[in-house]
Parts: C-alpha cells; sequence; structure tokens
C-alpha cells in the first residue's frame, strides 16, 4: 500500500463531512415535514405555500373529514392557513393572465375564469376539460391542497364550447314565464359545464332591465319583479341541483344592485352610453324594484353574489357598505360569498391600493382582478400591515369562499370529462321547447298558424339563415359569431322541414325573388339585431336596419301576406312600418334551435309567450 498524503487526507475528511452533513439534512427535513404536520393550529403561520412535491400535504386533518359540517371543515382550514394562502383564495384570476402555471401555486390563487372567448387552443369539450384538470392539478401542489373554482359566463348554455346547446337569451325565457322551463335549462346548463370541468357559472343575471337602450337587455328575464325574481330562483335551483360524482356547479346572481336602472349618458365609461352608469332612485324604489330578485336568490341559497359595475346615487354599489354589508349580509341574511365583476374594483380608479381597500371593507370577498394578481397580493399584505384591512375581515372573506368551496363538493369530487353531455339530444329538444315557449304574438290577422300545404313560401332576411345571428352574443365568442359553422337548426330550415312535400319554399338574403314567378303567398321576413354584447349594444334607438326594411319592402311586393319574425335583444321601435304588416312575431334571441321558430309559425305549438317588457307599438 503507498503512503496516503496529507493532501489526501484532508480530502477524505472533507468528503466524509459532506456525507454526513447530507445525511443529517435529509433526516432534518423528514423531522421538519413530521414537525409541521404535528404544529399546533396556533403556529400555522410557520407552514410554506409552495410545495414541489406531495409529500409536504397534510393528511386525515378534520377538514378533509367528509364526516365533519361543512362549517367545521371550513373553520379547521382556515385555521392553519397562512396570510398569504388566504389572501390568494380572494383572487379570481382571467386564465390567459397565468404565464407561469406555477404562479397558481406559488400565491395559493382561489379562483380562475375564462372571460368571453378565452377557450383553451382546442375549443372543444376535451379540450376545455384538460385546461381545468390542468389549473387544477397546479392548484394541489399547494401545501393544502385547496382547489380552484373555475368561472365562466354560461348565460345561455355553456356557450363557450362550440357544440353546447344554446338556449334561448334570457329575455325569451322571461316571455315564457315558465320556472320549470328555465329550472331545467339552468340544470343542463350546469350538466354541459361540468362535463367540461367548470364548477362555477356567471348566471342567472337578475337585473330588472327599465330602458331599451341598454345593451344588455335580453340578459334579464325583463321588467316584471314578480316575474324576473320567480325565474332567478328558479334558475338558481336549476344550476345548484346539479350533482355530478359530488361535484356541483355555483350559480351567481348578477349585478347587484340596480344594474337595469341605470340612467341614459351616465356612463363614466367613455365607450358605452348607459352600461355602467349611474341609478338614481331611493332606498325605497331601489328595495321594491331591484333588490327583490336578489332576495330570491338568496332563498334559494345561491352561492356567490356578483357586484355590479353601476353607481347609486353617485357612489359605486362596490364601495358601498351599506348595501353590500348592512342590506346584503344583515337584513338579507346573505351566507355566500360576493364578487366583484370584471375589473369592477378598479374601473376608473386613480388610486388601486385605496380602491381595494375600500371594496374588501365594505364587503366584496373575492376580486375579478381579472389580471395582476401579483401586485394584489401585495396591496393585500400592505393593506394588512398597515391596519387598512383587519385580520377579521380577511378571515370572514376566506371563511366564505372556502365554505362554498366545500358545499359545491371541490374537495371531495372526482372529476370526470363526460364530453357526450355536452349538445345532448335531450338538451337540444328542452332548446327547442324553450324557443317555442318564448315566442309572442305582437300582430297577427289571421295569418298564423300558416299552413303546412300553402303551396308558396318565400323567405328572407338577414337572420333567417344564420345561427350566429340567432344566437345572439355570448356565443363562442363575447361579440358573438355570424355564420352557420356551429351545430344548430337555422329558422330557414326548421320552416323548410315543416312543410308538406308539396309546398315550394325558396329564400333570399334580401327578398332578391323574380317578380315573374308568381306572387308567395306567404312571404316570411326573419330580421333583427346583429350581436353585440354589453355596452357595445348601447343605442339611442333601437330599431330595424335600413337593410331589413328594405328586405321586407320587396317581400312584400312579391307575397299576398307577409310574417315578420323579429330576432332582437329588446323590443324595437317599429311603429311606423307595423300597420303595412300582416303579422309580427317576437322570437328574441332564440338560439340554435330554430325549429321551435318554425313549431309555432306552422301550428304544431301554440302562442303561450307574453311580453316580459314593454314593447310600444
Amino acid at each position: 500500500m503507498s503512503k496516503v498524503s496529507k493532501a489526501h487526507l484532508r480530502e477524505m475528511k472533507k468528503i466524509i463531512l459532506t456525507v454526513i452533513t447530507v445525511g443529517l439534512a435529509g433526516m432534518m427535513f423528514s423531522f421538519a415535514l413530521a414537525y409541521f404536520e404535528l404544529l399546533p393550529k396556533t403556529r400555522s403561520e410557520q407552514y410554506v405555500v409552495f410545495c414541489q412535491s406531495g409529500t409536504c400535504h397534510p393528511k386525515d386533518l378534520p377538514y378533509q373529514d367528509h364526516a365533519l359540517s361543512f362549517d367545521e371543515r371550513t373553520d379547521d382550514l382556515l385555521s392553519r392557513m397562512t396570510t398569504t394562502e388566504k389572501i390568494g383564495q380572494l383572487a379570481l384570476v382571467e386564465k390567459n393572465s397565468i404565464h407561469n402555471p406555477e404562479d397558481i401555486a406559488r400565491y395559493g390563487l382561489g379562483a380562475l375564469l375564462s372571460g368571453a372567448g378565452a377557450k383553451p387552443e382546442s375549443n372543444t369539450a376535451e379540450g376545455w376539460f384538460q385546461m381545468v384538470k390542468d389549473f387544477q392539478e397546479q392548484a394541489t401542489k399547494t401545501r393544502l391542497s385547496i382547489p380552484l373554482f373555475y368561472g365562466v359566463d354560461a348565460i345561455h348554455g355553456h356557450t363557450n364550447v362550440p357544440g353546447a346547446t344554446v338556449f334561448p337569451h334570457a329575455i325569451g325565457l322571461g316571455a315564457s314565464k315558465d320556472a320549470d322551463l328555465v329550472r331545467d335549462i339552468a340544470y343542463a346548463t350546469a350538466k354541459e359545464a361540468a362535463a367540461t370541468g367548470v364548477n362555477w357559472v356567471y348566471s342567472p343575471n337578475v337585473d330588472i332591465a327599465q330602458d331599451m337602450r341598454w345593451g344588455r337587455v335580453y340578459e334579464t328575464f325583463g321588467s316584471d319583479p314578480s316575474n324576473v325574481s320567480t325565474l332567478g330562483k328558479a334558475s338558481v335551483e336549476g344550476i345548484q341541483s346539479f350533482d355530478n360524482e359530488g361535484l356541483k356547479v355555483a350559480a351567481t346572481a348578477k349585478h347587484y344592485l340596480g344594474n337595469g336602472a341605470t340612467e341614459w349618458g351616465s356612463s363614466t365609461n367613455k365607450d358605452f352610453k348607459i352600461d355602467q352608469g349611474n341609478v338614481t332612485l331611493s332606498d325605497i324604489a331601489l328595495r321594491q324594484t331591484q333588490l327583490t330578485p336578489f332576495r330570491a336568490a338568496i332563498e334559494a341559497n345561491a352561492q356567490s353574489i356578483m357586484v355590479g359595475l353601476n353607481q347609486w346615487n353617485g357612489e359605486k354599489v362596490i364601495f358601498n357598505k351599506y348595501l353590500l354589508t348592512d342590506v346584503l349580509r344583515n337584513e338579507l341574511g346573505f351566507k355566500g360569498f360576493v364578487v366583484s365583476d370584471w375589473y369592477g374594483v378598479y374601473e376608473n380608479e386613480t388610486d388601486n391600493y385605496q380602491a381595494l381597500v375600500k371594496a374588501i371593507n365594505a364587503g366584496v370577498d373575492m376580486v375579478m382582478l381579472p389580471f395582476d394578481y401579483k401586485t394584489f397580493s401585495n396591496d393585500m399584505q400592505r393593506a394588512l400591515k398597515n391596519g387598512d384591512i383587519s385580520k377579521e375581515r380577511l378571515d370572514e372573506a376566506t371563511r366564505r369562499i372556502l365554505k362554498a368551496k366545500f358545499e359545491t363538493g371541490l374537495f371531495d369530487g372526482v372529476l370526470l370529462e363526460q364530453a357526450s353531455d355536452i349538445g345532448t339530444i335531450e338538451h337540444r329538444a328542452l332548446a327547442q321547447k324553450a324557443v317555442s315557449e318564448s315566442l309572442v304574438s305582437l300582430k297577427n290577422n289571421k295569418v298564423v298558424p300558416i299552413s303546412k300545404k300553402t303551396p308558396k313560401i318565400f323567405v328572407a332576411g338577414s337572420a333567417a339563415n344564420n345561427i350566429g345571428m340567432q344566437s345572439g352574443a355570448w356565443t363562442v365568442e363575447w361579440q358573438g359569431i355570424d355564420g352557420n359553422w356551429i351545430p344548430g337548426t337555422t329558422i330557414l330550415k326548421g320552416i323548410q322541414d315543416k312543410v308538406s312535400s308539396s309546398t315550394k319554399v325558396e329564400y333570399s338574403l334580401v327578398a332578391d325573388f323574380a317578380e315573374t314567378s308568381g306572387l308567395a303567398d306567404i312571404g316570411i321576413a326573419v330580421i333583427g339585431e346583429r350581436p353585440y354584447a354589453e355596452g357595445w349594444g348601447d343605442i339611442e334607438s333601437p330599431t330595424l336596419s335600413s337593410e331589413d326594411l328594405m328586405t321586407i319592402a320587396k317581400l312584400k311586393r312579391v307575397s299576398k301576406k307577409v310574417v315578420v319574425v323579429i330576432v332582437s335583444g329588446r323590443p324595437l321601435n317599429i311603429k311606423d312600418f307595423v300597420k303595412d304588416w300582416d303579422a309580427v312575431i317576437a322570437a328574441w334571441l332564440p338560439g340554435s334551435e330554430g325549429q321551435g321558430v318554425a313549431d309555432v309559425l306552422f301550428g304544431d305549438k301554440p302562442f303561450v309567450g307574453v311580453l316580459p317588457i314593454i314593447w310600444d307599438l
């Protein structure tokens, strides 16, 4: 054996010390994990937030015990959370703002959403499910594995996904006055949402529409507080009665409060005329009209309520503690969580920190940021440190959100991909029924129902052969789509399929029919509004376009009788023209199942719809 030098001995000592150090470090890490598991609740602030592996997750703790009540589980989980984790639960982030998926765990984010048009790379049911699943898997990397709420606007079906059933917009359902129908549609919507992993929908809209110029009239059930309350309650019940292997879907009553009574020209958004505007009503008037549907939604145990972007008597509702706490919580007894609307806390504010403080202290529990969650987290930490927001208020908001997650089964249910639940035959049949029940006869000189054996029928108009137009906005894209590239049946196809084999049906978009071919026995003009969403639909004088009026005039010249079917999200001013038409039908925005219109036109279904809102003829 050769002689070992002193240098070699020093190197060997270093190696031995390194091995011992690493071994001890590993042992210490293991002991630390066990120690953290056993820490008393009062020491929970020492926990880390972000775990790279599942080894640091607590097990068999009270909040994971199905046998305990939701309150017990909520209180136990809350007691184990750090301030950072609690703050994360208050953040609602648009999914396209998550540039690093690990931020979901790093910031302990509580909820994500897809704004209208924010979709996965593969905009299919399967693509949606995988996207939500991937986000949820990031959430499980948090120390306490708190699942995400994932929300979408599903105001007339889960229409973010091509192939989903597109039900009539709420204004049409308001005309039906059928609570059972609305409940069934809400259930079907929840079922289709859950099939894609979505567990939270921003519906129903229980605003009471007062001004036809408002671009959101069609999102409401109309202007009658009683009807809106009945149908809004049914919608909440339908959404939240869905249960898929323990997983449910949370409903959101919106927009609290007075959003439907905003005044023309009062909007602080320079692009809009009435949306996000001011409501000038006394406390008594506000309660007698706008508050009524929210009372009904609370009776139906709505999990969340969304605050509108409007002002009440000059003050933003989102900063109004009287409305958000004194009335909503203390008077009406709302137990769920309050969420702000899109950028609602910060809209038109110059000091975002102060805006956040005011909103949280007024009663907002979850903030739809929807972008900068890092600044939000820092601002909340600063507010807590400065005493601008109390720890008790943070705990209160976090508790409400967590309890809703327990009640919705997010901690216990199994996320199952069920793409076959999207756009089913049963759901489309339900939509067709809803269309037929929503139609309103505005004028009828004994022309409708039309005989299926009518020899010749001309069909024309911008909405006759366009599923996108008859579906309206919030369909795949925020402002809607154009054309027939999503599943469904156009009104034209519904007519063609309804008549006898001996009937000749001719179609021309702008009624360019050859007058030499003889008069049609019946001319059907299907015309109306192009899709619009929110403030982009604020129009000072809603009426038919000059192109639609020209189409009707040309059709009248080549038809013995003319039936005008209006596809619109609100009443239109047609007083100067209606006298020249033989029949006028309000079809509202019927959605994907245009054959429901044909069912009534040809007498298979009677007119049962009544105006949910004033239409001055």
